[in-house]
């Protein structure tokens, strides 16, 4: 059986950023995509962006963290497109604070949006997968979670947690054709990384790019190339693994 490019598939924080560049590709691909966001105007807008260019896309507001808005969410996408059967979990928040100004609510809202709201993701939709008995699940974690970060402890905490998760969906479906994988970037030029730089939380584009030693921030693309062949029919033998993409920063 030849690869199938026509499947359904659900990016959340896929308005913007990393989340934007992935819904292209799969719509690239042939991919029936949904993209989600907090930001509903700006996921519509992304959705036509992706129908102006022949995808078959559509649109919804979520926020992840909230179980019953996914719940909602995901099921006014299998009645657009059909069962679900590819997921990329892309919303996030970030955060700058040191170890002892984290605030109760900052912990509680990253850990809720970023690992939370990650395993209602997944939650909501391998059931789709393990029915079909075909499944690929893609979260984008950081290498904050793989090394730790000054001023980031609750975001270390959250993206480690959201690793050890994926590791562990990856274990309990791989028999039901179900692959779960990770992707942790570095310094991917994106939105929230441009307000982070702006705010003075992180050093400008030169100083990071001499962090990395390939000698340059990642890309969108180059994090949706390798989501995308994850998602792909080919990578089914690849599940369970933590995918740095960051241009050598962390090995």
């Amino acid at each position: 059986m030849g690869e199938r490019s026509d499947r359904v598939a659900v990016v959340t924080g896929g308005a913007s950023g990393l989340g934007l560049s992935i819904c292209e590709r799969l719509a690239r691909r042939g991919g029936r995509v949904a993209v989600l966001d907090l930001d509903g105007d700006a996921a519509a807008r992304a959705a036509d962006g992706l129908r102006a260019r022949g995808g078959e896309a559509v649109a919804g507001e979520v926020d992840v963290s909230d179980r019953a808005a996914v719940d909602r969410a995901f099921d006014a996408v299998r009645a657009a497109l059909g069962p679900i059967e590819i997921l990329v979990t892309s919303a996030g928040v970030s955060g700058f604070v040191p170890f002892d100004e984290v605030t109760p609510d900052d912990w509680a809202r990253t850990i809720a949006v970023n690992l939370t709201g990650t395993f209602h993701c997944l939650q909501s939709a391998i059931g789709d997968m393990a029915a079909a008995g075909w499944g690929r699940i893609v979260t984008i974690s950081s290498a904050a979670g793989q090394t730790g970060v000054p001023r980031q402890a609750h975001y270390s905490a959250s993206k480690g947690g959201v690793i050890a998760l994926t590791k562990t969906v990856a274990l309990e479906y791989a028999k039901k054709g179900i692959t779960a994988n990770t992707i942790p970037p570095f310094t991917a030029d994106t939105p929230m990384l441009r307000n982070n730089q702006e705010a003075g939380r992180l050093p400008g584009p030169e100083a990071l790019a001499r962090m990395v030693p390939a000698g340059r921030l990642g890309t969108g693309d180059d994090i949706a190339a390798v989501c995308a062949f994850l998602c792909s029919d080919e990578a089914g033998y690849v599940t369970g693994q933590v995918i740095g993409v960051n241009g050598g920063a962390v090995t």
